[in-house]
């Protein structure tokens, strides 16, 4: 057989139909939303592939033997019931566009890993991870990350070798601190953090000279680092439902604010710096 392309989405199928194996020149394959809970050793063969889509079905585990897809560049294995990654997944270098885990019971993720320095996009939301790799710093590739909805209590140091580093999701973990390191992100735009548990901010974060758009809703935090306040860059600042009891007036330095939040605090007064902001047309919610 000579297709390069098959779709089987929505079939209810509980297995690979057999004669998908004699496609050996199959380059994209997807079997999103179905029943399979098993993937037969022959898929495995099939070492052509470059897009596989997994996704939606009923997975609890893969083989060892998926890290001889060397020629995959998307994987998706997104809303299974995964609770680990094999640690062949570390042999699949050539994935470079995405690979969703997205919406499985992962607890951690396998060091292996580490070895995808071509990925551009890891997507591992809603989760129960609790940890992230020591060396996730060796995927420098990566342009954007998503793992909100986790059990993340700290990141490692090494985040902050993500050079190529552009969006950072962090939403809705139990993270109370940041490292230090996190402020090396220098090309990050977008950093999410609302529903963490944190009480304060690296001090260095003024180096994150590209950031545009900071969200730190429904945290425990009563201030900020002063050198937040020489984010020139910095669009959009959420600080809903924190602590604060002050701003500084330091917050008049943001030149390129358009939005800031600061609703539901217990502030006792407000800076007069806010005044500047609001002449300059920032939108500003109390």
């Amino acid at each position: 057989m000579l297709e390069k392309r098959l779709h089987f989405e929505n079939q209810k199928l509980t297995e690979l139909p057999v004669r998908i194996a004699e496609s050996k020149n199959l380059e994209m394959l997807s079997i999103y939303n179905n029943h399979i809970g098993l993937l037969p050793e022959w898929l495995f063969e099939l070492e052509e592939l470059k897009f596989l889509n997994l996704g939606d079905n009923w997975l609890t585990s893969l083989p060892e033997t998926i890290g001889k897809l060397k020629n995959l560049h998307t994987l998706d294995l997104g809303h299974n019931a995964l609770t680990s990654l094999p640690p062949g997944i570390g042999k699949l270098t050539g994935l470079t566009y995405f690979l969703y885990i997205s919406n499985n019971q992962l607890l951690h993720l396998p060091h292996a890993i580490v070895n995808l320095k071509k990925l551009r996009y890891l997507n591992v939301t809603d989760n129960k991870l609790k940890m992230l790799p020591d060396d996730i710093g060796k995927m420098s590739a990566l342009i954007e990350i998503r793992l909100y909805n986790n059990r993340l209590t700290a990141l490692p140091n090494s985040i902050g070798k993500l050079s190529n580093l552009v969006e950072l999701h962090l939403m809705n973990n139990e993270l109370s601190e940041l490292p230090p390191a996190l402020a090396n992100l220098t090309k990050l735009r977008e950093l999410r953090l609302c529903d963490n548990k944190l009480t304060k901010l690296p001090r260095n974060i003024g180096r994150m000279k590209a950031l545009r758009h900071l969200d730190l809703r429904r945290n425990h935090l009563n201030s900020l680092p002063e050198s937040l306040f020489s984010l020139k860059n910095l669009r959009f600042l959420d600080l809903r439902a924190n602590r604060f009891t002050t701003i500084s007036e330091s917050i008049g330095k943001l030149a390129g604010l358009e939005k800031l939040d600061l609703r539901w605090n217990n502030l006792k007064s407000l800076p007069d710096s806010l005044i500047k902001l609001e002449k300059r047309g920032c939108i500003i919610y109390r």
